[in-house]
Parts: structure tokens; sequence; C-alpha cells
């Protein structure tokens, strides 16, 4: 695998960010309370401060009385907020790429893919504006007229992860804005400077189109302001991406006191290669979802299923295909693997490694660290291929960093028990140009994860349709479909026109 040694200095890094903040329109709260740093570098870039328990109190409370107009503000109207949006980050791509990839290390094409993400969402909200449809339904009552109607739901808390650190948001911001609810956005304490740049433009759209000041809010900070979110009655809906061990925290908090939950948590993802696969488009579908964003998706590929009959070919060009991957600067066009969060996902993804190992699994390419001299204080690596004999337990556990691993199959039903035994259920692939095949695996009897795709790898979603997974994945539906409703509330109504009560079920009352 290669490496770039000629990293940017965290001077270097630092004076991006400002001047990609001062083009956005956003300043940087200095504090001592946590820190911003880089994964480029593994150093710190500044001090911020975090919110408190004042100020969360504030930007609920603020969220609130800003939802009691905002819901009253014909859907529209709300629309042209997320248009207005829409355009500041296209205007911005760059700069917010460019925060995206100094705080997450991801590489140049996904940051940028990322915004356009951004971008996305506010183009399909913008139209939900205008599609917010119920339905009418037939009575049995003459004279009768049954509806179902949509509403605003309230404040809606949204808790994200440091490795989408902005799309996620704008998945449900935008849809949030949208519907009539207003947000009270807690960013991931790793990816604080591209969410401070996301907020000032969400202001300036709020500015530009005369919208409530207040119709969103930032919060700063570690997991206690994440938990004032989860606590709070006055947060309808606490929409939360990260590890399934959070969801667990999260999901009994919040219905505890009848609010809801959306949830998207970890996963761990299989794709499975039938025969009749084309080889080249499997290789560079597998690739990509494995070892892209260093492995740090909660859609990365983490699981390969092969047919015996094609194994070992698979494997031969899978192993010559990683020992290619450029890793390091993840600002160089040419890098394709940047950094990897943190020391402890390296410390991990090492665990995981000498666990696998323990068991039999042999590792066929990759799992070393790389640039250590060059950034002693970052974690970058080589994405590991790792062939297993069993799915044990480090395989059905989800390691947050690039692991797969390769397991065989003879028959299909073989490989789909394979593919579902683990508690996770978030994406999911199959390579084959058998069309019988192809449809099994999307049938009922087939896939049990929220995404199943057929000749493309488990990464990589478009906004079109509803994100999320089943099992411990969380069962969350976020971005496009009709992912919609769960930023709304309904409501059935029963309109009699007929000039005489007539009661359901031919019940007769006075």
């Amino acid at each position: 695998m290669t490496g770039t040694t000629a990293l940017p200095t965290t001077d270097d890094l630092r004076t991006r960010v400002r001047a990609s903040l001062r083009r956005v329109g956003a300043s940087i709260p200095e504090g001592s309370d946590f820190r911003a740093r880089s994964p480029i570098t593994g150093e710190d870039l500044f001090g911020l401060g975090a919110a408190t328990a004042a100020d969360a109190e504030d930007a609920v409370a603020a969220a609130r009385e800003a939802f009691l107009t905002w819901r009253t503000t014909p859907a529209p109207r709300r629309g042209e907020l997320v248009r207005r949006l829409g355009e500041l980050l296209r205007d911005h791509q760059s700069d917010l790429a460019d925060l995206i990839t100094v705080e997450a290390g991801k590489i140049r094409s996904e940051a940028l893919g990322e915004v356009q993400e951004m971008i996305d969402i506010c183009d399909f909200a913008v139209g939900l504006s205008r599609q917010l449809y119920g339905r009418t339904i037939a009575s049995e009552r003459p004279g009768h007229r049954l509806a179902e109607t949509w509403h605003p739901l309230g404040v809606v808390g949204v808790i994200s992860a440091f490795n989408f650190p902005a799309a996620v948001w704008s998945w449900n911001t935008a849809v949030a804005l949208a519907c009539g609810d207003t947000v009270v956005w807690k960013p991931s304490e790793l990816t604080p400077l591209i969410s401070l740049a996301c907020a000032g433009l969400l202001s300036r759209a709020a500015r530009d189109t005369g919208a409530p000041r207040d119709v969103h809010r930032l919060l700063l900070g570690d997991r206690t302001v994440g938990e004032r979110l989860v606590d709070d009655p006055r947060v309808a809906l606490v929409s939360a991406t990260g590890s399934t061990r959070m969801g667990r925290e999260v999901g009994p908090r919040v219905a505890a006191r009848f609010g809801r939950s959306l949830l998207e948590l970890g996963g761990n993802n299989a794709a499975v290669v039938a025969p009749s696969a084309d080889p080249d488009l499997a290789v560079q579908g597998i690739v990509f979802a494995a070892a892209g964003t260093a492995g740090q998706r909660c859609t990365t590929l983490r699981r390969l299923i092969v047919h015996r009959d094609i194994a070992d070919t698979l494997v031969s060009r899978l192993t010559a295909a990683y020992t290619k991957l450029p890793i390091g600067d993840p600002f160089d066009e040419n890098t394709l693997v940047g950094p990897l969060i943190s020391a402890a996902a390296l410390d991990g993804m090492q665990d995981a490694l000498a666990r696998v190992q323990a068991q039999g699994g042999e590792i066929l390419a990759g799992g070393d660290r790389r640039l250590a001299e060059a950034a002693p204080r970052a974690a970058y690596v080589e994405p590991a291929l790792v062939r297993v004999g069993e799915q044990t337990d480090v395989v059905r556990r989800e390691t947050f960093a690039p692991i797969l691993y390769v397991l065989t199959y003879e028959t299909l039903e073989e490989a789909i028990t394979l593919h579902n035994d683990v508690p996770q259920g978030l994406s999911s692939s199959i390579f084959t140009r058998d069309q019988q095949e192809a449809e099994f695996f999307l049938s009922a009897e087939g896939s049990d994860c929220g995404i199943a795709n057929v000749n493309i790898g488990t990464s990589g979603a478009e906004i079109g349709g509803a994100f999320g997974g089943e099992k411990e994945t969380g069962g969350g539906r976020e971005s496009g479909s009709d992912a919609w409703r769960a930023y709304m509330r309904s409501a059935t109504n029963t309109i009699n026109y007929s000039g005489r009560l007539a009661l359901a079920q031919n019940v007769s009352f006075l």
C-alpha cells in the first residue's frame, strides 16, 4: 500500500479552518471546555466553549417558542427557508468540504460528496413542502367523510455522529423545517467546526427569508448536552445517530417520558458474491464499500460472503487491490484512505484483528499502522482483508474501522443465513447476474436489512430513498421516501355533513 509522508501541519489546518469559517460567516466560540482537533495530524486545533445547562434550557425554550409561529407558517413558505439554505450550501461547498476533511479526515471527493448530499436533501425537502399529503378515507356512514391530516410535531432534537458530521444533520433539519418543526442540534464533540459553519448558514438563510430566528439552535459539548435533549419533555422527537450502546440509553429514556425517538445505530453490513457475479464490478464495489471513509461509515462493508467456487480468485484480486490503496493526506487528490478518527479507533481495530487471529482468522492484506513517524498522534492504518472459517463473536460485532472479513458459502440459503446471523440490520448487497438470486435476496426470505442492494456495495445511499435499518440498528428512517412522517403527527378527522347523527358500527343511543 502506498502512503503520503508529507502531511499538512497543524498551523496549515488552523489557517484553512479560519479562512473557511470566515467565508461562511461563522466564528469560533473560544474557550477551554473541550478541544477541536484534526485526525490528519492528531493534534488539537482550537479550544472551545461548551454549552451549559442554562444554554440548553434557553435553546429548547427558544425553539419551542419559535415552533408556535413556525407551525402556522404555510408549508411552501417554510420550503423557502430550506431552498435558501440549499443555495448557501452550493455557494460554500468547497469551504464546507474543507472543514469536513479537517475534522473527520475524509478524502476530498467524499467530503464534497457529503456536502452535495446536503444540497440534494434541501432540494428534496423544498418539493416535500408542497407534498405533505394526507388521505381521504371511505366512511361507513352516509353523509360522512373521513380524512387523515398531518401536522407539525414540535421541537426536534438532533444528535449526530462524527462520520457524517453535516449530512445527517441536514437529513433531519431540512425535512423537519419543511414539516413545520424547529431543531436543536447537538453535534459530535469531534466535529464542532463544521457544525458552526452549518448553523451559521442556516441562521443566514433564516434572516434572508424572514423565518423566526430560533427555528434552529446549536449546542456544542459532550454527552451531557445531548442528555438534556433526551430528557426534556419539550423535545418531541430525538433523532440520534451513533452506536448501538448509545441507542440502548437514548431509546428507553425518551420512551420513559413518552417522547419519540428515531435511532440510526450500528451496522455490520455484508455482501454476497454469487458465482455469476461480474468480477470487475464486484471488486470495485467491494473495495469502495470496505475501505472508503477508512471504514468509518455505518454502511461500511464488513463481511464478504463469497461462493466457494470463486472465493480464491476473488480474494486474490481483492488482495492485489488492497496493496495499492494510497493512504495519507486526505487533501491529496491521489489519496483514497485517510486517517481513522482517533487513536482509540486504531486500538479497537488492532484488538479486533488480534482476537480474530486467535480464533483462526488469517490476515491476507493490511492491518498495519502507517505514517507513525510523520504523524505520531494520528491514526493512519492499512485497510485489512481477513479470511475467516466461521462467523465468530468478533465477526458478529461491528468494529468501526476498515476490516473486511471473508466467509464462504455453498448454497444461497446458506449465504442468507450467514448474512442475517448478526444483531445489526442496516445495509446489504448481492453481486449476481442471476435474476432469481437477486429477487430472492430482496424478498422477505432474503436480506433482513433496511437497505438491500443488487450489484452495488453497501454504502453510497441516495437521498430519495428512506435510510435506516432493523434489529440493533434501531428501526429509524431518515432522508427520503415517506421518512418525513416521523417529523409530524397525524390526525384522523370525521366530518359529518349529513345533518343527522349516525353512530359507527350501527350503535343506537338516545
